[in-house]
């Protein structure tokens, strides 16, 4: 995994920095998710294909006791997007690899699991065109891969319940995002 991140940074800063050609975004649903930090940088390697890398980040509980939720992650993703028409405009589609390390718990049950996830995402969006250098992509993608997990009674408790490995599939990048284009 950290090959592929790597050699996905070292392809962003291989590309030039013309025009229109990079791009810094922030998905705005995930700070909803409990505060997740994000952000994601892509870089147009032709007229049809960017490349992308992007990283996750939530270290936040609330509440306490039995009323403590937790949604903490990190995650490190790399990929790239067809564009049909023009790169940072229209339609997308888009495929990455996907590495998440997990602690989630008490949001519908007092139950807690931790564990990683790898995977790939496939996904696919329109981007709007706001001004020259600001645009608004919505989009879904769906996550398919591998979970080894451990779930507990509780987030803090140390009782576990369950722990296993399994494949997996589930939303992810349900996205409003800003970017700004250099």
């Amino acid at each position: 995994m950290k090959n592929l991140l790597s050699a996905a940074a070292g392809l962003l800063l291989c590309c030039s920095v013309a025009a229109q050609n990079f791009a810094i975004a922030t998905n705005v649903l995930d700070y909803v998710d409990l505060g997740t930090l994000n952000v994601e940088a892509s870089c147009g390697i032709a007229r049809h294909w960017s490349l992308l890398a992007g990283v996750k980040y939530n270290p936040f509980h609330y509440g306490e006791g039995s009323a403590e939720v937790a949604d903490c992650q990190r995650s490190v993703e790399a990929g790239a997007r067809f564009w049909p028409w023009h790169i940072y405009s229209g339609w997308w589609l888009a495929g990455k690899l996907k590495w998440q390390e997990y602690n989630q718990g008490g949001l519908v049950s007092p139950q807690a699991s931790e564990g990683d996830r790898y995977g790939g995402t496939l996904g696919a969006g329109y981007t709007f065109m706001l001004n020259t250098h600001l645009n608004l992509d919505v989009g879904f993608g769906l996550w398919s891969g591998y979970d080894k997990y451990t779930r507990y009674e509780c987030l803090h408790c140390g009782r576990v319940v369950d722990t296993g490995e399994k494949i997996f599939v589930r939303p992810n990048d349900i996205l409003l995002t800003l970017s700004f284009i250099f």
